[in-house]
C-alpha cells in the first residue's frame, strides 16, 4: 500500500518507508518516531511500524513510554527476537528488572547464542538477589561467545603471536568475554597494569565469567597481590560449575599466603573424593613437607610417582627431601620413566630434567659419583636450554648498581627512606646456608620468620625499568633522582606489601630473598635501619651444591656450572664493595663457622642485630615453623658438618665452576 505523508506528495511505498524510519533511528530518533507515527495514521497497528516507534522512544529518553508501546504490541502477536531485545533494553533503561528478565528470558529461549542477552539478563538476576541464576546466565554469555567469529579471529591471531592484528579485531567491543582477551593480549605484551585493568572490568561486568576471575587471580598472584587473589578465589570456588580445578587456585594463593595448613585440607579434600589424581598427591607432599611431616610427605610423593612414574617433579620433590635415599628399585623405574618419555622428548622436557635430577641424588647417595654427575648435567644442560640468562649482561647490571653506591653517592642522598626497624634480610646465594640462618633467627622470640619475599625485587625491578624505557641514562641516574620523599613511599610500599606475611606480633620479620643481595644499596635508601645478613659459603661447596639443585623457579644462573661460578664472582665484588662503602652495614655470617662454633656465631649475629641472646636460638631444630626451601628437612635437625668438604668427592668434573670463580676463589671470607 502506498503511503502520503501530505497532500499532492508522491506516495511512497510502505517497506520503503518503514526502511527511512528505522534508519533515521540512530541519527534522528525523533524524525523517525514522526515517520512511524504517521505510518500508523494510515496503518493502525502494524507491527514494524510500533517496533520503531518503540525504539525510537527509547532512544529519546522514554523507556517507559517505550515499554508499554512494546509490550502493547507484544500481547497482539507473539514477540520476535528483536522486539523482545528492545523490551529488555527498554526495561532495562526503566529500571525495571521484573520486565528485563522476562524479556531476556524469553529471547535466550528463542536464540541462546545471543551472548549480550545472557549478560543483562545476569544483570538483572543479580539485582533481583537470584545469584546462583545470574551466575549461570553469565556462563549462558561466555557459551554464546565462543561461537563469536571476531573473537575467535582475535584469539586465533593472538596465539599465533600477531599482538597488533588481535587487539584490532577488538576495537570498540565492550562486552566481558572481548574485554577479557584484550587483557589477556596486553598480558602477553607485558603491560601488566593494562592486563589487570581489562580483566578486572571483565569480572565487574560479569561476576559469573569463571575463566575470567581465574586470569585474574593468576595475574593478582604474579603481582604479589595475594589478599585480593584469595578473595577472588574464595568466590570462585562458589561457582554452580563445582570446579574441582577453582579449589587448586584458592590452595595455590594459600600456599604463597603461607597458610599450608588451609592448602593441605583442600589437597585431602579433593583426594578423598577420587584418590587417583598424582598432581594432588604432589602438591599435598608439598605442604606436608613445609609443615615438616616428612613420613606423611613421602608417602603423598610416593602415591604420586606410583600412579604416575613418568611424574619428574615428584620424583625429584622425594629426592629432595635430603634425608630420603632412593633405592635400586627406584632408580630403575626411573629410567625405565625416562625411556618411556623418550618418544615424547619434545614436549615432556620437564619431567625428563627431573628425572635426571632425580636420578643425579639417587646416584650420589649410593656413592656411584661418577653416573651421579653424568645425570646432574644431563638435567642441567636440558634445563639451560628452557631459561634465559645472560651472565656477561648480568655482570655488567651488578658493576653498575656496584659502581653506584659508593660512599660518596650514599653520602650525597642524606637521610630518607622509612625508618621501620622490622625488616631483617638474608641475602646471598642459595644452598649457603640462609636457611639455617632464618631458622636459628626465627627461633628468637622477637623476629618472625616469613619466606623468601619477592617484594623488594619487584620494586627494583621496576625502578630499573625506568632505566630500560629511556627514561634514565642508566641505573645511577636513576638512583640520584630519588628524593627523600620517594625513598620514604618506597619504603613504606615494601612494608605494605610484606605485611600480609606477617602473623605474629614480632617487632622483627625476615625477608631470605637470597638476590636481594643485588638490592642491598637500595634497601640501604629506602629502610635505612633494616638489618641486612649475608649468609655466605665456600664457593665452591655453595656453587656445586647450587648446581645440583633444581629449583621450582627462578635461579636461572644455577644450571651452568660456569655460569654459577660468574655469578658467585659478581656477588662477591658486590658485597665487598658495600662492604667499603658503609663498613658494618651488613654483617656476614660464614656457614663453615657457624657449623665449627654454633654458639659463638649465634651470639655474634644476635648482638649484630641488637637481640638479647635466647637459648631457643641453639635450639632451631625445634622450631615447627613452616619451611619452603630446599633445606627444609635439615633445618629439623642439629647442625651437622659431614656435607662442608662434600664437593671435593666431584672436584675431577668442576673445572669449568673453579676457572669461573677467579679471584672469588681466595675471596670469598674476607
Amino acid at each position: 500500500m502506498p503511503l502520503s505523508a501530505r497532500a499532492n506528495a508522491r506516495p511512497v511505498p510502505l517497506d520503503q518507508a518503514l526502511a527511512h524510519a528505522a534508519r533515521l533511528l540512530e541519527s534522528d530518533p525523533a524524525a523517525a518516531l514522526e515517520r512511524a507515527e504517521t505510518i500508523l495514521r494510515q496503518a493502525p497497528g502494524l507491527p514494524p511500524a510500533d517496533l520503531i516507534a518503540g525504539q525510537a522512544l527509547r532512544r529519546l529518553g522514554r523507556p517507559q513510554a517505550a515499554l508499554a508501546r512494546l509490550a502493547a504490541l507484544a500481547r497482539r502477536q507473539p514477540p520476535l527476537p528483536a522486539m523482545l531485545w528492545e523490551m529488555a533494553q527498554a526495561a532495562d533503561d526503566a529500571g525495571d528488572s521484573a520486565q528485563a528478565i522476562a524479556a531476556l528470558d524469553a529471547l535466550t529461549r528463542q536464540q541462546p547464542g545471543i551472548a549480550s542477552g545472557w549478560f543483562l539478563l545476569a544483570t538483572h538476576l543479580r539485582r533481583t538477589g537470584r545469584a546462583e541464576a545470574a551466575w549461570r546466565a553469565d556462563l549462558s554469555g561466555v557459551h554464546a561467545s565462543s561461537r563469536d567469529r571476531m573473537l575467535l579471529d582475535s584469539a586465533m591471531a593472538m596465539n599465533a603471536g600477531d599482538l597488533d592484528a588481535a587487539q584490532a579485531t577488538l576495537a570498540d567491543r565492550t562486552d566481558p568475554p572481548a574485554i577479557r582477551l584484550s587483557g589477556e593480549i596486553f598480558w602477553r605484551r607485558g603491560d601488566m597494569n593494562r592486563a589487570l585493568e581489562q580483566v578486572e572490568r571483565a569480572v565487574a561486568l560479569a561476576p559469573g565469567f569463571d575463566l575470567a576471575r581465574d586470569f585474574l587471580i593468576r595475574l593478582l598472584i604474579q603481582n604479589n597481590r595475594l589478599t585480593e587473589a584469595l578473595d577472588h578465589a574464595e568466590i570462585l570456588i562458589q561457582s554452580p560449575l563445582r570446579h574441582p580445578g577453582y579449589a587448586l587456585i584458592k590452595a595455590s594463593v594459600l600456599v604463597r599466603l603461607g597458610d599450608q595448613d588451609g592448602a593441605r585440607a583442600i589437597y585431602e579434600g579433593l583426594l578423598a573424593a577420587d584418590p587417583a589424581q598424582p598432581q594432588i598427591w604432589q602438591n599435598l607432599g608439598h605442604a606436608l613437607k613445609t609443615l615438616g611431616h616428612q613420613p606423611q610427605a613421602v608417602h603423598a610423593y610416593r602415591q604420586a610417582v606410583g600412579q604416575q612414574p613418568t611424574m619428574g617433579e615428584a620424583w625429584w620433590s622425594l629426592a629432595n627431601l635430603k634425608t630420603v635415599r632412593l633405592d635400586v628399585a627406584d632408580i630403575a623405574t626411573m629410567h625405565a620413566a625416562l625411556a618411556t618419555l623418550a618418544p615424547d622428548a619434545a614436549t615432556r622436557q620437564e619431567d625428563i630434567f627431573h628425572l635426571h635430577f632425580s636420578l643425579g641424588k639417587a646416584l650420589e647417595d649410593a656413592g656411584e659419583d661418577a653416573a651421579a654427575f653424568a645425570q646432574y648435567d644431563a638435567g642441567n644442560r636440558l634445563r639451560r636450554t628452557l631459561i634465559h640468562h645472560d651472565a656477561a649482561e648480568f655482570s655488567a647490571e651488578v658493576a653498575a648498581a656496584r659502581d653506584c653506591f659508593s660512599a660518596p653517592f650514599i653520602a650525597s642522598m642524606g637521610t630518607g627512606g622509612c625508618p621501620a626497624p622490622d625488616p631483617i634480610f638474608i641475602v646471598g646465594l642459595p644452598r649457603a646456608g640462609s636457611t639455617l640462618v632464618e631458622q636459628i633467627l626465627s627461633s628468637h622470640s622477637a623476629v618472625e620468620g616469613t619466606m623468601e619475599l619477592p617484594d623488594m625485587m619487584m620494586i627494583a625491578g621496576r625502578l630499573q625499568s625506568r632505566v630500560d624505557e629511556g627514561e634514565f641514562a642508566d641505573f645511577a641516574a636513576m638512583a640520584a633522582s630519588l628524593t627523600p620523599a620517594d625513598r620514604l613511599r618506597l619504603g613504606e610500599e615494601y612494608m605494605d606489601r610484606t605485611r600480609i606475611h606477617r602473623q605474629t606480633d614480632a617487632p622483627h620479620f625476615i625477608d631470605k630473598m637470597p638476590n636481594n643481595w643485588q638490592h642491598v644499596g637500595l634497601i640501604h635508601l629506602i629502610l635505612p635501619n633494616a638489618r641486612i645478613i649475608d649468609a655466605r659459603r665456600h664457593p665452591m661447596a655453595c656453587c656445586f651444591s647450587g648446581w645440583k639443585q633444581h629449583f621450582a623457579r627462578g635461579q636461572t644462573f644455577s644450571y651452568d656450572l660456569a655460569d654459577i661460578g660468574a655469578y658467585y664472582r659478581d656477588y662477591v665484588a658486590a658485597m665487598a664493595a658495600f662492604d667499603a662503602a658503609m663498613p658494618g652495614r651488613v654483617h656476614r655470617v660464614l656457614y663453615e663457622r657457624m657449623v665449627a662454633d654454633t654458639p659463638g656465631e649465634v651470639a655474634r649475629l644476635l648482638a649484630a642485630l641488637g637481640l638479647p641472646f635466647q637459648d631457643a636460638c641453639l635450639a632451631f631444630w625445634a622450631n615447627r615453623r613452616a619451611v619452603r626451601t630446599a633445606s627444609s628437612e635439615q633445618v629439623r635437625q642439629p647442625i651437622f658438618t659431614d656435607g662442608l668438604d662434600h664437593w671435593q668427592r666431584f672436584a675431577p668434573w668442576l673445572g669449568p665452576l673453579e676457572r669461573a670463580l677467579g679471584p672469588a676463589l681466595a675471596d670469598w671470607d674476607k
